[in-house]
This record gives structure tokens, C-alpha cells and sequence, in this order.
């Protein structure tokens, strides 16, 4: 077991943000937590990494975890003139040998010598993929980073999550509202809204109650579907995919 979460609580500015969380995450095994905006999901992975407090409960972490995070978003001066191999060696150097194979495990084996300015959305979070790759982590945390990528462009770049994962072996959580777009590829799925409120495999878990309820969808009503996944496209689109 890489990590594990016991009764985990988190409280910020006076305000329960988590409620007694408890979930582990093994070596090659891959994690989807889904939920809405403002559900805690980003605040579970800073509790996980260290960069809030937790007010109550236990995270149990292996002897010596080494964990890789990419994050949501990264704002980058757009004047800054920088390559691809300049970024990966910030901010201490790295050997030519572990950029390659870092480059080349996230599916960017081509892009050392680029400008960062002028990669598309996607080569971007290849290369945010492969930074976090750099230290060889054990456990491997994704917030939402397939953020602005279309449908296409999210279901390649969680392909190569699962490449990383069949090649290196470590763990994987990663938070999501693509729920149809990751469930070929992902082992189970945690429903969180500030506590979690399901877990499972993920056809069990698009075809649960809570997991409708959760979005406030009829599940009887094919309309109320489609008006949800294009009133959120932005946010939750089309996770209902696969769900009845």
C-alpha cells in the first residue's frame, strides 16, 4: 500500500471542507475521484502532499514515497523565452538521460528543443506529465489536468496515463470530470463531496444512485441528461455517458 487516508478531516478559514475521508491507493492501481466544484477534491490532494493540515484523522504513507503531482494549471510568463529541456531542468538540473526517458514516458519524446510558449494545450500537460515523472515517483497525483483539452484530447492523454502506469508501475490518483472518458482507464472511482459519498468500479459506480444524486440527475429522465451534460460542459461533460 502506497497511501492511506484514515477518518481524514479537514477544516480551513472555520469551514469543514473534508469529512472523515478514509481511502488507500496501492502500487499500480488507478484512482478516479470525481464530485462538484467545491466538493474538496483539490483540497484532498494539498492534505495528501502536505500543504494544508489535516484537523483530525491519519494519512499512513510507505517508507520513502516519492510523489509526482501535476497540477491543474501552471501560469507561465508568455515573454519568457524557454525550452521545453530549460523547463524540465527547474529549478535544479536533471541528467540528459532522465529528461529522455521522462519526455518519452509521457508521450513527449519530441518536444525538448520547443519553445514552451508555442506547445498546443495538450503537448503542454504532456510536459507537465513529464516533469512530475523527473523523480520517479511511486504515487502519481493528476488535478484535473486534462483542463481545456477537448474530448479527443483528454481521452489521449489519459491513455498515456495508463502507459505510465503499465510501464512504471506506480500508483495513480487522479481528479476528474470525465467520467466517460476515463473509465476504460481507470481501476475505480471515489465520489466525493465532501465526504465520499460512493466508491467502486466505475460502471458500478455511473449506474449508482448516489453518483445521480450527487449531480442532482434524474436518472429516468434522458432530457435532463442532456440538458446536464451541456449546461456543464465546462465542468462535467457528458460523465454520463456510460451510467443506466
Amino acid at each position: 500500500m502506497l497511501i492511506e487516508c484514515e477518518n481524514l478531516s479537514v477544516h480551513l478559514r472555520r469551514r469543514e471542507i473534508l469529512q472523515n475521508i478514509s481511502l488507500s491507493v496501492n502500487s499500480g492501481e488507478i484512482v478516479t475521484i470525481i464530485g462538484p466544484n467545491g466538493s474538496g477534491k483539490s483540497t484532498l490532494f494539498k492534505a495528501i502532499i502536505g500543504a494544508v493540515p489535516s484537523s483530525s484523522g491519519v494519512i499512513h504513507k510507505k517508507q520513502g514515497l516519492r510523489i509526482g503531482y501535476v497540477p491543474q494549471k501552471l501560469h507561465i510568463d508568455e515573454a519568457l523565452p524557454i525550452t521545453v529541456k530549460r523547463f524540465m531542468n527547474l529549478p535544479s538540473g536533471h541528467s540528459q538521460l532522465a529528461i529522455e526517458e521522462a519526455l518519452e514516458n509521457a508521450g513527449a519524446s519530441k518536444l525538448e528543443s520547443e519553445q514552451l510558449m508555442d506547445l498546443s494545450g495538450g503537448q503542454f500537460q504532456r510536459v507537465l506529465l513529464a516533469r512530475a515523472l523527473l523523480g520517479q515517483p511511486d504515487l502519481l497525483l493528476l488535478d484535473e489536468a486534462t483542463q481545456g483539452l477537448d474530448h479527443r484530447g483528454s481521452a489521449e492523454f489519459y491513455r498515456q496515463i495508463s502507459h505510465v502506469r503499465d510501464k512504471l508501475g506506480c500508483g495513480i490518483v487522479m481528479i476528474s470530470h470525465e467520467l466517460h472518458v476515463v473509465m476504460r482507464q481507470t481501476d475505480r472511482v471515489i465520489c466525493l463531496n465532501g465526504n465520499i459519498c460512493c466508491q467502486g468500479k466505475p460502471e458500478a459506480v455511473s449506474d449508482s444512485p448516489e453518483y445521480y444524486a450527487l449531480f442532482g440527475l434524474d436518472r429516468d429522465n434522458e432530457s435532463a441528461l442532456y440538458l446536464h451534460r451541456n449546461h456543464h460542459r465546462n465542468t462535467l461533460p457528458a460523465e454520463m455517458t456510460h451510467a443506466g
